[in-house]
């Protein structure tokens, strides 16, 4: 994809060189070729005479052919007007060639391209490497296709790479040994973004020469068409040799740059991020996950960079120029987008596994000094040992190398072998980290560990079940910090508010999809890569680990990792795995029937269990489709056409104010179903979906509902932890959809004020929160704010503030303790208490007066945030000042996020506009700073006018990246609730048709869907609180 003139002058003013400095600037050349001696000037001047005979003795030949003339070059399909197809940008000449120094230093990759070579060749130099003409091409056109033929396999790659950090290009070599499947007379593969030199086909006996007609680009499939002028023969295998070039960019996808200042000089590195389609702009490659293949590469580099790989370095060849070429192990079978590389000058640590696993952690030197990686390090050991023993299967490479870099497009990627993360994800500073911050890097280290199993080892056949490996790997972030950290129940509590709830909100839209959905082009395979991927896939593994059993869970996992180990794999292939499992077991369920369900199906159902006024011990049991916007179900044609239907494996039980039932499990088929329940009396409450395992909402009658409320208030500890934060979640959910009035959430969470456990103030408080940004822009907004507050004052006092720092030790011990104080603390001074916004002002104050910041780590961001918001510019001034001295990754970060808390427009403007200078705030942060003034209320206008403004430019800078347009576009417009601002958003929508579609059509029913709340139910919710507070 080409690059616009905003996007090249965005490139410029990175912190790396512009393109246009980097041409000028050439490569030191090679001391042997300073002082060639005399008599060796002679001997070439000779050679080049010998070769300049024989050039006008070809070209007499060729002038005595016939040659059919093709027009002009851009004639051939898919040509950007030069034969090596190398896209045009800002104003390239489209000659097929690189920057000036790029063109001279290509020789450097895999020796002298001049040599002498055996079969087919096309180069830029000769006629064959045109574009081929009309008469060469069939009407059969495979690069034409949104996905590769499948008539040719890679079988092994040899990789020769150079790479010249000095003005940021490289050239490269490849050796693809392909087996021909079908007969065919074009060789297709991915190339984008490389300017491709030479092209050879030969096959594997020496003698058999494939002479190659012509090669093109094909950019609207992303790919390289090679024209032979014979047909490949089925069952045979060839080599393909193709000479290239290319950028290492100033983004953030293929093989980029990045860099980091360290003792007052800036310092570059260059590494790679290929999932899902990107392995492409870095060598020509089969680019999708089913291609596996054997990799041999080989990385050319000054010596005062290293180089790294997913394999160990087998040999390092010196040069006396100051180059050395490392070249690596060879890979087992894996596919093209968890390949990496990396060239850096860090520094490492060390450890070793119990079955001999050599991991390393690479950063920068004075983190590697000072011991930030040390905690990621040894957690990494730990966790390769945990998964070896629960799914039986070894760790499949000798080493396993965690790289900390400043710029990424997302926390991790778990390349095999060499997995790379962001630093704010990776590394910790135990002076200055919290406990979030501590949880937030364990579980990204479990998650992307889990990968080196699901994803790497095991891959999905195509990107419309990325979920096989996102969703596991979402999954067992909570099972693999139960194993760090036991007391923690991560997999029974935490993983309902911060995935459950989080991704029902998402899936409760009319625009939602399928956790499994059809992908036909490379737009389609960006959009895929969402939380119903992650969070739901991990929700749906939940359930079905649930109602499996654990213990036939892992066992049928195990399974499923030995068989398809090294290969690839559907959700068919897991399924019948399962059920085998359970058959073993002496349980027959067809897994797939029920799943199918679950995968194929876009959203979820709510249950409502009605008690039968009639006869006791009798309920009715329906299922509907949830949607948070009713008026969007008439809309959507997708969901108003189909009558949706779950298994639903509802788990029941029966209670009163002393006693609970044992669990019972009812499995819901119907849309509607009768049901008798022992022991249900007028005086007993219902509770279903036990601890939340299943993935639907529950729904009861009034009477229930009242009983439930009675119970909590009575006597909350009959109801589990887990009940209890379901029952918060489920009534403001369906309070917010319509389905239940809006006094029943309020009402519930009147019990809080005897609430000692984290979990239900956890998802109060996130349940709060949309409520929050809905109302804070009324007039009448201090009843709600003095509702909440009321609620909270109990606690708040009774827990009150930390008074020390907590070190590693105490970790394990203090987390429940300290995250319910620190959620307590949040509301409070969110809500305006008013001895918590004195205690936050004191304390930054203190820190200001006197240099020493003696702040609680565990309440930083909210100390910060409520300074800033509360105090004079002057504050905001000295946050900004410390958020650029410090090296701590984990307090830049609540630093950053603390200047977009203030109510000064001026202050929000001027950071919003410091935003987009790559040297003031990292690219990934970037994006953060605009949601987080966007929740400011202060700042929702400004952030919506600056993501109009800027729209090309941070469309340009994200638009590829999985992840951060959707995360941009929702976070700027989700707490958007006035007509004004939904007609606002849909004229913008119509400016900029087609471009991240799916994200902004998400946007608009979210809008909407708060514009019709407000129309609805803001006013039965108000006089509820007016009654409420005067009581």
């Amino acid at each position: 994809m080409g690059e616009d003139d905003t996007a090249a002058a965005l490139r410029a003013s990175g912190r790396g060189l512009s393109d246009a400095w980097a041409d000028s600037v050439g490569v030191r050349p090679r001391t042997t070729e300073r002082h060639i001696a005399v008599h060796k000037r002679l001997v070439l001047a000779f050679a080049v005479s010998i070769v300049a005979l024989l050039a006008v003795t070809m070209l007499a030949v060729l002038l005595s052919l016939r040659f059919d003339e093709c027009g002009a070059s851009a004639a051939a399909p898919g040509t950007d007007g030069g034969p090596g197809g190398y896209p045009e940008r800002g104003g390239g000449t489209g000659n097929g060639s690189l920057p000036g120094s790029a063109r001279r230093n290509q020789h450097r990759a895999g020796g002298d391209s001049s040599q002498q070579e055996t079969g087919g060749v096309a180069t830029p130099g000769t006629p064959s490497a045109q574009s081929p003409s009309e008469e060469d091409l069939e009407p059969w056109q495979p690069w034409t296709q949104l996905r590769l033929s499948g008539h040719l396999k890679p079988l092994h790659y040899n990789l020769m790479l150079t790479a010249f950090m000095e003005n940021f290009t490289f050239s490269g070599e490849v050796n693809v040994e392909i087996a021909c499947r079908n007969a065919t007379r074009y060789v297709v593969l991915h190339a984008s973004r490389v300017a491709v030199e030479r092209v050879q086909v030969a096959e594997d006996r020496a003698s058999g020469a494939v002479p190659v007609a012509g090669f093109f680009l094909y950019p609207q499939t992303q790919v390289l068409v090679v024209v032979l002028n014979r047909t490949l023969d089925a069952q045979r295998n060839y080599n393909l040799k193709i000479i290239y070039n290319a950028l290492i960019e100033n983004e953030l996808l293929g093989f980029f740059r990045s860099s980091y200042v360290l003792h007052g000089e800036r310092r570059f590195l260059g590494i790679t991020q290929f999932s899902p389609t990107h392995a492409r702009k870095a060598f020509p490659c089969f680019d999708e996950p089913i291609y596996k293949a054997t990799f041999k590469i080989s990385i050319k580099h000054q010596a005062t960079y290293l180089s790294l790989s997913n394999m160990p370095v087998e040999t390092s060849v010196f040069e006396e120029d100051g180059w050395v070429t490392d070249h690596f192990s060879q890979t087992p079978l894996m596919s093209t987008y968890y390949l990496a590389w990396a060239i850096c000058n860090f520094t490492y640590k060390e450890t070793t596994t119990k079955s001999g696993v050599v991991v390393r952690l690479y950063a920068r030197p004075d983190a590697i000094r000072r011991g930030s990686g040390d905690y990621a390090l040894h957690i990494t050991k730990r966790l390769i040992e945990f998964y070896e023993d629960y799914f039986k299967v070894p760790y499949s490479l000798p080493k396993l190398d965690l790289l900390a870099v400043p710029k990424h497009p997302y926390a991790a990627m778990e390349n095999w072998g060499l997995s790379i993360f962001v630093e704010q994800r990776i590394l910790l500073d135990p002076s200055v980290s919290s406990i979030s911050y501590l949880l937030d890097v364990t579980m990204v280290i479990v998650h992307e560990i889990c990968h080196q199993w699901f994803g790497d080892l095991v891959t999905p056949v195509w990107w419309e079940d990325v979920w096989l490996k996102e969703g596991f790997a979402h999954y067992f972030e909570f099972v693999g910090t139960d194993y760090l950290y036991p007391g923690w129940n991560m997999e029974k509590q935490r993983f309902l508010t911060d995935v459950l709830h989080e991704v029902m909100l998402l899936d409760g839209l009319a625009s939602s999809h399928p956790v499994s959905q059809e992908v036909l082009q490379a737009t389609d395979i960006d959009r895929v890569f969402d939380w119903i991927a992650y969070k739901k896939g991990a929700a749906l593994i939940r359930m079905l680990a649930n109602f499996m059993g654990h213990s036939v869970f892992q066992r049928g996992l195990q399974d499923y990792l030995t068989i398809h180990k090294y290969g690839n794999a559907a959700r068919n292939d897991l399924w019948n795995t399962l059920s085998e499992a359970l058959k073993r077991h002496g349980k027959y369920v067809n897994i797939q029937e029920v799943m199918d369900q679950w995968t194929l199906q876009m959203g979820y159902p709510v249950i409502t269990i009605l008690g039968n006024t009639t006869t006791e011990n009798r309920i009715i049991i329906t299922q509907q489709h949830f949607i948070y916007d009713i008026s969007a179900k008439s809309k959507a044609l997708q969901v108003r056409n189909n009558s949706y239907l779950w298994q639903i494996p509802l788990t029941i039980v029966v209670g009163n104010r002393s006693h609970v039932s044992s669990e019972a499990i009812i499995w819901v088929s119907n849309k509607s179903e009768h049901h008798r329940i022992t022991s249900l009396d007028k005086g007993s409450w219902l509770l279903g979906n036990i601890n939340q395992t299943g993935y639907f909402r529950v729904n009861y009658d009034l009477r229930n509902w009242r009983l439930l409320i009675d119970q909590l208030i009575r006597n909350h500890e009959v109801l589990s932890v887990s009940n209890r934060a379901g029952l918060i979640d489920d009534a403001f959910s369906l309070a917010r959809a319509g389905y239940l009035p809006q006094n029943i959430p309020l009402e519930i969470i009147r019990y809080l004020s005897e609430e000692k456990d984290f979990l239900p103030w956890h998802a109060a408080s996130r349940a709060l929160y949309p409520l929050d940004k809905l109302l804070d822009r009324m007039e009448n907004y201090n009843v709600f704010n003095e509702y909440i507050l009321k609620q909270v004052a109990t606690t708040y006092t009774k827990l009150g503030w930390p008074k020390n720092n907590f070190n590693g030790s105490l970790v394990q011990a203090s987390y429940q303790h300290e995250e319910l104080r620190r959620e307590v603390i949040m509301l409070a001074c969110s809500f305006g208490n008013k001895h918590c916004h004195q205690q936050a002002s004191t304390l930054i104050s203190d820190w200001i007066s006197s240099n020493r910041n003696r702040i609680p780590l565990n309440v930083r961001d909210i100390v910060y945030c409520t300074g800033v918001s509360l105090l004079d510019e002057d504050v905001w001034e000295f946050i900004w000042m410390k958020f650029h001295s410090t090296t701590a990754v984990s307090e830049k970060k609540i630093l950053l996020e603390a200047l977009t808390c203030s109510d000064d427009r001026n202050l929000l403007n001027r950071l919003l506009n410091l935003s987009l200078n790559s040297e003031v705030v990292l690219d990934q942060d970037a994006i953060d700073v605009i949601i987080h003034v966007a929740r400011n209320p202060h700042g929702r206008d400004l952030a919506w006018k600056f993501f109009r403004d800027k729209w090309k430019i941070l469309n340009t800078r994200y638009g590829e990246a999985l992840f951060m347009n959707s995360k941009l576009i929702s976070g700027v417009t989700e707490f958007l609730n006035t007509e004004g601002e939904l007609k606002e958003l849909k004229n913008f929508m119509k400016s900029y048709d087609g471009v991240a579609a799916a994200s902004f059509t998400r946007a608009v029913e979210t809008v909407e869907a708060n514009v019709h709340w407000k129309m609805l139910y803001q006013d039965e919710l108000f006089q509820w609180l007016g009654k409420a507070m005067r009581h």
